[in-house]
C-alpha cells in the first residue's frame, strides 16, 4: 500500500483485498485511533464522504442512556460517592491478582 499528496489531494493504494491505509495526515485530521469504526456517506453527486462514526451512532442504546445519566446526575448530584471504597475493596475483588498499571499495552490491547 502506498501513500501520496500530490495537488488535487491525499492519494492510498488498494490492495489486492480491496484494502488500504488511512494515511497518517486524515488519520490525525478525523482523530482516529485502532478500532475505531468508520462511515462513508454518498451524495447524490456521487461524492463520498469519510468521517469517524460517533461512539453513540454505534449503540443505539447509548445516547438515550448517556441523556439518563446527565439528567440523573445533574438532578441529584448529592448522589455522587468517591471512589475511595474502591481501591480498599480491589484487592479481594481481584483475588491477590497483580496488575502492573504502569506497564507499556500490547498491540492487541491498544
Amino acid at each position: 500500500m502506498t501513500t501520496n499528496q500530490n495537488a488535487s489531494g491525499i492519494t492510498s493504494t488498494l490492495t489486492d483485498r480491496y484494502q488500504t491505509t488511512i494515511p497518517e495526515a486524515v488519520r490525525h485530521h478525523l482523530g482516529l485511533h485502532k478500532r475505531d469504526q468508520l462511515q462513508y456517506t454518498i451524495d447524490e453527486t456521487g461524492q463520498v464522504t469519510l468521517h469517524k462514526t460517533d461512539v453513540s451512532e454505534q449503540d443505539p442504546a447509548l445516547r438515550p442512556f448517556l441523556a439518563l445519566l446527565e439528567r440523573d446526575l445533574t438532578d441529584h448530584p448529592e448522589r455522587l460517592e468517591s471512589l475511595d471504597g474502591l481501591r480498599t475493596e480491589l484487592p479481594s475483588l481481584t483475588h491477590g491478582a497483580e496488575f502492573d498499571l504502569n506497564a507499556a499495552l500490547g498491540p492487541d490491547d491498544e
